[in-house]
């Protein structure tokens, strides 16, 4: 229920000591600008990092080495080769693989338009392939199924073969472009995600696999792999299934660890999330370890507040006030107090946040976005502030209900 003679008495302590209650004000203050600006300043160092990890957090490689060690007649330094053969057996054996993207390269291959030419690194790819790396094709498509069941001959080109083969006024999507005496309608333009992002798929032409092999004379030969697990899978336990069988389909010794080289790039996600983890939680600690000082001087202002209303303290309870009643007015102005000062500073923040946000480039080459903060943790700071007044009126509050009305009536006021 709403008290009017409480908090008439709160705002006329506050009447009182306007300096006092601002700097008192201030140190909270500071405390949920400094949280705020660290957590906005944090976040938006993680979505920059992240927007440009283009790959599919429970992904993997795996492609084939030379052995180290004799196994069914086989010496060391045979070289592991896989094909076809090899993805059959993945799919049917590993149910946990979601996309599977067998790949080759040709290397750097001469690619001509009309009198232009220049050399790029042409790969084979499966559709699959961009759902693992995905690639950022403003204009056109990536290959689909079809060009695969079909082996059609087209092609996906990064910007800078456009920019040297067709130039910035030409529109390359229907154009032919030949590799290697073959040629291939262009269907599609890779852009990089950020300027001076991903050069290799600037510089590079994807046709279909399928299309690939029969070619360029690769038979049924794969040159390595791609693959992304379902996301309810472990990557680390199905890396090693996914190892034991290619060595057991292709005469490799089960110790063999380096006959089939792999890179697992879910254990590479979780360091950098975890380090940014990490960077949240020393942005919390600095920042509530600000906030607890700030709460500290509210305590240290409020016991100066109770011994400067001792007498008053001691009338009202002379006239009946409860302890209770004492205590509940210590703390509802603790609380208020505080309340204040990190309600004020939060806006502030926010507004910072949002005005630094506005000015940031939408595309530049640093590695950040826009400062935001998550709704859940404005309320959890509001949380904080409410549970810092309430302990920061504690002290105080039981000293005030342990006034004596005698003694408090002998204090000169």
């Amino acid at each position: 229920m709403f008290d009017y003679d409480k908090w008439q008495e709160i705002f006329g302590t506050i009447r009182k000591n306007k300096l006092r209650t601002f700097l008192t004000l201030l140190g909270i203050a500071c405390g949920m600008f400094m949280l705020v600006l660290l957590l906005g300043a944090g976040n938006s160092f993680r979505d920059g990092v992240m927007k440009d990890f283009n790959f599919a957090t429970n992904s993997g490689f795996l492609w084939g080495r030379r052995t180290t060690i004799s196994y069914n007649g086989f010496q060391p330094g045979k070289r592991v080769e896989f094909d076809n053969s090899d993805t059959r057996m993945l799919w049917s054996r590993v149910p946990e693989m979601k996309y599977l993207a067998p790949r080759n390269s040709l290397g750097s291959a001469m690619t001509i338009y009309k009198d232009k030419s220049a050399s790029f690194e042409v790969f084979g790819d499966y559709p699959d392939y961009n759902k693992i790396e995905i690639k950022n094709i403003p204009i056109g498509r990536f290959i689909n199924e079809k060009d695969i069941e079909h082996h059609r001959k087209v092609a996906v080109i990064g910007a800078g073969v456009v920019k040297q083969l067709f130039g910035d006024e030409k529109d390359p999507i229907g154009e032919f472009i030949t590799i290697n005496k073959v040629n291939f309608r262009v269907v599609g333009i890779i852009k990089p995600t950020r300027n001076g992002g991903d050069v290799q798929s600037e510089s590079s032409v994807h046709v279909p696999f399928t299309t690939f092999q029969k070619a360029f004379n690769f038979g049924d030969g794969v040159g390595w792999y791609g693959y992304s697990v379902e996301s309810d899978a472990d990557l680390s336990i199905i890396e090693p299934k996914i190892l034991n069988l290619l060595k057991e389909k292709n005469n490799v010794h089960p110790l063999d660890e380096d006959a089939v080289g792999h890179f697992n790039l879910q254990a590479e996600y979780d360091e950098i999330n975890g380090l940014f983890d990490g960077l949240t939680y020393f942005t919390w600690f600095v920042g509530i370890s600000t906030l607890f000082a700030g709460i500290i001087g509210i305590s240290n202002i409020m016991l100066i507040i109770v011994k400067e209303r001792t007498k008053e303290i001691g009338i009202r309870k002379a006239m009946g006030a409860t302890p209770a009643s004492i205590v509940s007015l210590i703390i509802q102005e603790s609380v208020f107090l505080t309340l204040v000062g990190g309600y004020f500073a939060l806006i502030c923040g926010l507004g910072l946040l949002e005005l630094i946000g506005a000015i940031m480039p939408e595309d530049g080459d640093m590695p950040f976005t826009a400062p935001t903060i998550d709704a859940a943790i404005v309320l959890g700071a509001l949380g904080i502030l409410v549970l810092g007044g309430a302990i920061a009126g504690i002290l105080p509050a039981r000293k005030a209900a342990a006034v004596s009305p005698i003694e408090a009536i002998r204090v000169d006021g």
